[in-house]
């Protein structure tokens, strides 16, 4: 059969078209889309197979989740098709229904991480942290030149910050944690460092200007974000040309409890997966080396990834 009779096929089923229309904002789990929906886990499941085997949407394995995404090479044929069915059903009570849940799920994706790092706060060096060692944070803090301003993206209290600061010219800070922000505020008046600023963001939406920082640093941060592209594109654009970016983070890993301990969303990354990061958002002279590997289970094993614009 003709491919655009295949894609007509296709998108007129309505449960489909409103996995789609989901999938097209949001990269989400079955158990997400089944929420959403309200329709049962084998109704959906059949339905995301029919897609996928038609090469309309892809799937990826974090742990023991599957998560569904719209294809990223669809033809413009394709695409376009796919968007005038959308459009076609967008006024419809059910799209709405669908939006506002969807909404909802990632309202409580971030309020979920926001919550355990509020609790948290003021606490952070203190509690377990998978991928905090003074072993792989001695190895990021090596590569440092003095007299730099720094962003120091996903910081937490700032902890190595407040130790950057006591030599580089600026330091910036930046979490989605208002608690995070004000405790690391606290600790920077207290130690005298006012070179030292924090400012409430998040790191796929970077509150510094263009070309403004001559490092950028996440530490144990990409794992929770929600578009790890995303922020690595951020990093991207702060930076200076001949900037470097540092990314500390762990290796791909199976500890699903991770999620729920720490809140993750991401369980590590594969060396291959930052590699590609950083090449798709125009870094240079990448390159990835393991520093470290805990010793008890589940042996977190942590990356160092760097980059130059």
């Amino acid at each position: 059969m003709n491919a655009s009779w295949d894609n007509l096929k296709i998108f007129s089923d309505p449960t489909r078209l409103r996995l789609l229309a989901l999938l097209r904002r949001e990269e989400l789990a079955v158990a997400e889309l089944q929420e959403v929906l309200g329709m049962g886990q084998s109704r959906i499941s059949s339905q995301l197979a029919q897609l996928r085997q038609a090469g309309v949407v892809t799937d990826r394995r974090e742990g023991k989740r599957a998560y569904y995404s719209l294809h990223a090479d669809l033809p413009d044929e394709q695409l376009n098709l796919l968007s005038a069915a959308i459009d076609s059903v967008a006024s419809l009570p059910a799209m709405f229904e669908d939006a506002d849940n969807l909404d909802r799920i990632l309202q409580k994706r971030r309020r979920t991480q926001e919550q355990y790092f509020n609790l948290i706060a003021g606490r952070l060096g203190k509690n377990y942290c998978p991928g905090r060692s003074w072993e792989a944070i001695g190895h990021l803090a090596l590569r440092l030149t003095p007299t730099i301003t720094i962003a120091d993206l996903g910081a937490g209290e700032g902890l190595i910050s407040q130790l950057l600061a006591r030599r580089a010219k600026q330091v910036w800070c930046i979490d989605n944690s208002p608690r995070m922000v004000e405790v690391g505020t606290e600790l920077a008046k207290k130690n005298n460092l006012d070179n030292l600023g924090y400012k409430l963001g998040d790191v796929e939406a970077v509150p510094l200007k263009d070309n403004s920082v001559d490092l950028a640093i996440l530490s144990q941060a990409l794992h929770h974000a929600q578009h790890p592209q995303t922020a690595i594109n951020e990093a991207y654009r702060i930076l200076k040309p001949g900037g470097q970016l540092l990314v500390l983070d762990l290796n791909v890993h199976t500890f699903e409890k991770a999620r729920e301990l720490y809140a993750d969303i991401w369980l590590g990354f594969k060396e291959s997966t930052l590699h590609g990061f950083l090449k798709n958002a125009g870094f240079t002279k990448v390159e990835i080396n393991a520093v470290a590997r805990e010793e008890q289970e589940p042996h977190f094993e942590t990356l160092l990834t760097s980059g130059v614009k």
